[in-house]
């Protein structure tokens, strides 16, 4: 690009012109190859947004493969250039030249639809496929004969791109422009009778200029042979058919049957037929033209979201010598059928509902595209029947969030696979679905709890001090951290003594160990808690009651007191070894 059109691009640049709001979209524009870093518009500020929070609420680009020629600053919410950008090689000839981006701001979620419209500068020179015409013309030929000259091409957009020919200054021909439909296509016109005596051969100069300011030109050599003999031409009935073809159509389908006329007789009235030299390689693949019926039947696939319309250029030559040629066009529209499944874009917010989440809470952004058009392009979305969310239509079509419906509860359930299914609106209509997967993730809300309450221990007396005397489990059914849980003892109830001098407890197993060996004949009874609390935030606690009740074994000897003498009179007492107590079972 010279130095006027940088200065252009620049210019643009900075103007920034046609920013518009429509329904929370918004559309920039921009001219193409400016520089790198050059700021397209403040989205944030655009868009009403705080800036202050955009990084917080990590304000993003988050879809489109073009997104890669733009970045978003994340602190000031500026949308800016990030990769050059060519408007040719990004949109190959699509007009006007727009890319999408979806941005993203979360913590409130919302999503925003941004357009930059690629602005077309004249950087591109009309060029010919060919480095030299050669036509070769008879002598006879009458003035006012058209010969059809190639067309130039130019990939700038529709100001910029070819607008005018122009012929180098001549005594025998001149040049004539035919616009047939958006196609601008020059023809070469006899304007005085030839003589192959005087002039047996013309070297002209064709000329394409471009609508740029200034504009760029592009040039091709004609050479005219005059040559002597067949004196009339094929003639078409039509010199323009425009029809209808529905996509999908089978292999070997009759398009149309063109037909030209040649008054001459024998060979030089014999016409056979040809597709135009200048037609795109990709038209000899889709169609086939029988040369001696002027018939055009279907060769490959038809593709409506490929290519809508074809411009094929049927030339008829007869077999004179020289032969003489004349031209039509075929403009073939092509129908769109329902062949297209719609697509379905899910952004997950995240892959995890908390199961205090509150009904309403957003779960997903969900995008739903048909590359067919019409009511093939309509999309209506459901869920799988069952599952405590629901789908809400966004203020755009085919736009959806996937929110929470009902309350969760992990320990019922502890993860979802929702079913998203899009079905279009076509006949037959076409339908596809995507799993979303989503984890329940847990909060501590339940409490520790043990299986009975309150607990009967049985201790026989004499107990091996620190030995284990009992072991207690509560249960929670929380996840992790939140089910972890430790055990201690608390006082015992209705007693002012410290139950730690006389028990201990793990706090990890529930297991308790008497530090101490109990009397029967001192205590016989006591009761104590003990508590498990889990490891949530903030902690939650579950108690139990434990009774112990003593037992007794055969540890003391009997003792007499005041033993009588023979005469019954009581004497100082003795004291007998015990006999042993018989076992109780």
């Amino acid at each position: 690009m010279g130095a006027a059109g940088q200065r252009r691009g620049l210019c643009l640049c900075v103007i920034l012109v046609c920013l518009e709001q429509v329904a929370a979209q918004i559309k920039y524009s921009i001219a193409e190859e400016v520089k790198v870093g050059t700021v397209v518009g403040n989205v944030a500020r655009d868009l009403g947004l705080d800036v202050g929070s955009l990084a917080e609420r990590r304000f993003r680009i988050v879809s489109g493969s073009e997104g890669a020629q733009f970045e978003v600053n994340a602190n000031n919410g500026v949308l800016f250039v990030r990769k050059s950008v060519d408007r040719e090689e990004l949109c190959e000839g699509v007009s006007p030249c727009l890319v999408r981006l979806k941005l993203v701001a979360e913590n409130p979620m919302e999503i925003h639809h941004v357009g930059v419209e690629i602005l077309d500068i004249n950087d591109n020179s009309p060029t010919f496929q060919e480095v030299e015409k050669i036509f070769e013309i008879s002598e006879s030929t009458p003035i006012g004969k058209h010969f059809q000259l190639p067309i130039a091409h130019d990939p700038d957009g529709v100001v910029n791109t070819v607008r005018a020919y122009k012929l180098n200054t001549n005594e025998y021909f001149n040049l004539q422009i035919r616009e047939i439909g958006d196609d601008k296509i020059p023809f070469l016109v006899i304007q005085k009778s030839l003589d192959r005596e005087k002039h047996a051969e013309h070297r002209l100069v064709l000329t394409a200029f471009d609508g740029g300011n200034p504009p760029r030109s592009g040039s091709l050599n004609v050479t005219v042979i005059v040559l002597d003999a067949n004196d009339n031409h094929p003639t078409f009935k039509q010199e323009l058919h425009s029809i209808t073809l529905s996509e999908n159509v089978k292999l070997g389908t009759s398009v149309i049957k063109v037909e030209a006329t040649d008054p001459d007789e024998g060979l030089n009235g014999e016409v056979e037929y040809y597709f135009g030299g200048e037609l795109d390689s990709e038209i000899y693949e889709m169609f086939s033209l029988d040369k001696n019926t002027g018939e055009i039947r279907v060769k490959g696939q038809i593709d409506f979201e490929k290519v809508d319309v074809y411009k094929l250029d049927v030339h008829a030559t007869d077999k004179g010598h020289p032969p003489t040629t004349t031209d039509c066009r075929v403009i073939i529209k092509i129908v769109d059928e329902n062949d297209n499944q719609p697509e379905i874009d899910v952004t997950s917010l995240s892959k995890t509902v908390a199961e205090d989440s509150k009904p309403g809470t957003v779960v997903s952004l969900i995008s739903v595209t048909d590359k067919d058009v019409g009511l093939n392009g309509k999309v209506i979305c459901s869920l799988s029947q069952n599952v405590p969310f629901e789908l809400k239509p966004s203020f755009q079509d085919n736009m959806y969030s996937l929110v929470l419906k009902d309350r969760l509860d992990r320990e019922l359930v502890s993860d979802y696979d929702i079913t998203i299914t899009a079905t279009d609106c076509g006949q037959p209509p076409l339908s596809t679905f995507q799993i979303l997967h989503v984890d329940v993730s847990d909060v501590n809300d339940n409490i520790p709890t043990f299986s009975h309450d309150p607990i009967q221990l049985y201790l026989p007396e004499n107990n091996v001090p620190g030995n284990s005397i009992f072991s207690v489990t509560a249960f929670d059914k929380d996840l992790n951290e939140n089910a972890a849980l430790t055990y201690h003892i608390k006082r015992g109830q209705g007693s002012q003594v410290d139950m730690s001098t006389f028990l201990s407890i793990n706090p990890e197993n529930g297991d308790i160990s008497a530090l101490k060996s109990f009397d029967f004949e001192t205590l016989k009874s006591f009761q104590f808690q003990v508590s498990a609390t889990d490891g949530g935030s903030p902690p939650l606690s579950g108690n139990v009651t434990v009774k112990v009740f003593i037992l007794d074994q055969n540890d003391n000897a009997p003792v007499i007191l005041y033993p009588l003498s023979s005469n019954g009179s009581a004497r100082g007492a003795r004291r007998f070894p015990a006999m042993p107590k018989r076992e109780t079972r």
